[in-house]
């Protein structure tokens, strides 16, 4: 693939080939984080699982302590008193049958869905829509529960959500460029630590395969996985 000069000079800036400590990763992703932008930083993490396999799932949330840089919009699906606390609690959006009916209709104006369980036979029914999407709420990541103000806050702190995809691999963001190195160092380390706590019992061999950071326009540095 045939890259930019803007890409290539990034590349320039570090050995491709070398493995990272973290906080030596993040420094240098940060020095090549510099479009006109705040570049989120991420983290993709590839396993030695097997996806195709119900018993070697690797999927969870977990809240970082500096955040995602990013105020997440949250619309909550419930009824009566849990409709209230969602109010009180901050939702963006709350609603029931009507919010359900507006998204059949294309409506996507949020970025994450909490739902109390009772609320789930109806949303289900949206699943081919909200599915490919990543939206559909899941007790595993919290977003199906009866507590409802906790999740809000959760996610409003900056919780975020990590599951493995086709290939193995598992995709989480960790902030913005504009962190301190000591944020995004912290925020990476508490992702790891989920995701290796989230090791399946079926999972054999070598469980972290690989792990590199990025930022959004910038190369992929590799991380030492030793150093997890």
């Amino acid at each position: 693939m045939k890259r930019g000069k803007n890409y290539n000079a990034k590349v320039a800036l570090f050995n491709q080939q070398d493995l990272y400590a973290p906080a030596e990763a993040i420094a240098t992703v940060k020095k090549t984080a510099t479009a006109k932008f705040d570049e989120t930083i991420e983290l993709h993490v590839r396993l030695g699982v097997d996806s195709r396999h119900a018993d070697q799932q690797v999927r969870g949330s977990v809240v970082l302590p500096h955040g995602t840089g990013k105020t997440k919009t949250v619309l909550v699906i419930a009824k009566d008193d849990k409709a209230k606390e969602a109010q009180e609690a901050g939702a963006d959006f709350v609603g029931a049958e009507d919010m359900i009916a507006k998204i059949q209709g294309g409506w996507f104006d949020f970025d994450v869905i909490v739902a109390t369980p009772n609320m789930m036979g109806q949303l289900g029914r949206l699943g081919k829509v909200l599915g490919p999407k990543g939206l559909m709420p899941n007790p595993k990541s919290g977003t199906v529960t009866m507590d409802i103000a906790k999740a809000i806050s959760e996610i409003k702190a900056g919780k975020v959500e990590y599951r493995l995809d086709k290939g193995n691999i598992v995709h989480c963001v960790v902030g913005k460029a504009s962190f301190t190195d000591e944020q995004l160092t912290e925020n990476l380390k508490t992702v790891m630590e989920a995701i290796i706590k989230a090791k399946p019992s079926a999972a054999k061999g070598t469980y972290l395969k690989s792990v590199y950071v990025t930022s959004t326009m910038g190369p992929s540095v590799r991380i030492n996985t030793l150093k997890f």
